[in-house]
């Protein structure tokens, strides 16, 4: 009986969704992938926007969420990423064997996580996000004592 088949299907592996979301995140501009710690970090500039695993038929992906982590997080999958990641706006989304893998959610995830990382000259040049909202790359407010100063002329 398949119903009680606790094997994960084919179809919703969570290895079939780790090699999907892999190729959906090196298609952005600049990104690579490298494998600091054993697990797969991708990055544009030297700077990680998804991090990876896939160990005993598990997924884990942590992406940073700036505008929706907290929309996020009513997710029974997903939880603030650890070592003090959370406080800045990372989420983890962990699915076992046999788990339904959202991969379309967790590719506007992967979006969201390249635009609030990547240099904003590669950021302008992507479309709009799918669902039309304005880009999530968040604006940076001036420095504090950073004021210019003008030359007086005497």
């Amino acid at each position: 009986m398949r119903g009680r088949d606790r094997r994960p299907s084919p179809k919703n592996s969570p290895k079939r969704a780790e090699t999907a979301l892999r190729e959906l995140a090196l298609a952005y501009p600049g990104a690579y992938e490298e494998f600091p710690w054993g697990h797969r970090a991708i990055k544009v500039k030297g700077k990680a926007f998804v991090f990876m695993a896939s160990e005993n038929h598990e997924l884990s992906l942590s992406v940073k969420l700036p505008v929706s982590s907290m929309g996020a997080l009513i997710f029974p999958f997903a939880a603030p990423t650890g070592y003090g990641l959370g406080k800045s706006d990372w989420v983890t989304s962990r699915f076992g064997p046999g788990e339904a893998v959202p991969v379309g959610l967790l590719g506007t995830w992967i979006d969201e996580s390249y635009r609030a990382i990547a240099p904003k000259r590669l950021v302008a040049g992507l479309p709009a996000p799918a669902d039309g909202a304005a880009p999530t790359t968040p604006s940076r407010p001036p420095r504090a004592g950073r004021a210019r100063r003008r030359k007086s002329i005497r």
